[in-house]
């Protein structure tokens, strides 16, 4: 940017007017945005004193530098990358339309940059994280594993134990277990059977035998040799017997 174009710039600042709307202050619907007056009566029309100046030739600005950014640049607006082609990188500056998004957005702003447009309304575009997921075992890994587990199972093999031989055992149970089952079952079939001749027979009255008399023995009979086990004969000093 020359000095002239400062210089004009500056000029266009300081002599610039802020031009309101009759009444903006007064009702609160109505905004501070430039409208001509139009009322028969209307006093800022009538250009009254204190009521506010209209829009004039001797307001404007400098014709080199009117409707130039304070960059020094003309803008542009841009939607897409065919929009950055017949441009002029020395006078004019781009600006991104609001309305594109952020992934366009972001390959737009990377192309005007390779081509040396000065962008006005550059954005940074954070990407987002990925969560990390947790990594999937190598197939190398899950071979060795797979290995590891083989081996382990034939250790007791090289120990002198043959698979045959430990496998003779399970079949002599299993074939216990399979020749248990038909007793068991040939021993439910009798109780069934049993059954209805136990409650035949509680229903038939039992007949009443004759008492049987048990023989009483003498108790004397039955006293004598104990006592004469308990009596032994003791023999004295001089050998002669005490109790003949």
């Amino acid at each position: 940017m020359t000095t002239e174009t400062k210089r004009l710039i500056r000029v266009r600042t300081e002599k610039g007017a802020v031009f309101k709307r009759d009444g903006f202050g007064k009702k609160r619907q109505l905004s501070d945005s430039w409208r001509k007056p139009r009322g028969q009566h209307n006093k800022q029309r009538e250009q009254k004193k204190a009521k506010g100046n209209l829009p004039k030739p001797g307001f404007g600005s400098p014709v080199a530098v009117r409707g130039m950014h304070p960059s020094g640049f003309f803008e542009v607006l841009v939607f897409t990358e065919n929009d950055l082609e017949n441009l002029d990188v020395k006078t004019q500056a781009i600006r991104i339309s609001a309305g594109v998004g952020a992934r366009k957005r972001k390959v737009l702003q990377e192309k005007a940059a390779a081509s040396g447009f000065k962008i006005l309304n550059a954005h940074v575009i954070k990407e987002r994280v990925m969560k990390e997921e947790p990594a999937e075992p190598e197939k190398g890994a899950a071979k060795n594993k797979k290995d590891t587990k083989e081996a382990k199972k034939e250790a007791p093999a090289k120990k002198g134990t043959s698979k045959a031989v430990n496998k003779k055992p399970a079949k002599s149970a299993a074939s216990s277990a399979s020749k248990a089952k038909p007793k068991a079952k040939e021993a439910k079939k009798e109780e069934k059977a049993a059954e209805p001749k136990a409650k035949e027979a509680a229903k038939t009255p039992a007949k009443k035998s004759a008492p049987v008399k048990a023989e009483k023995k003498p108790a004397a009979a039955e006293e004598k040799p104990k006592a004469e086990k308990a009596k032994a004969k003791k023999k004295s000093s001089s050998g002669v017997k005490k109790n003949e």
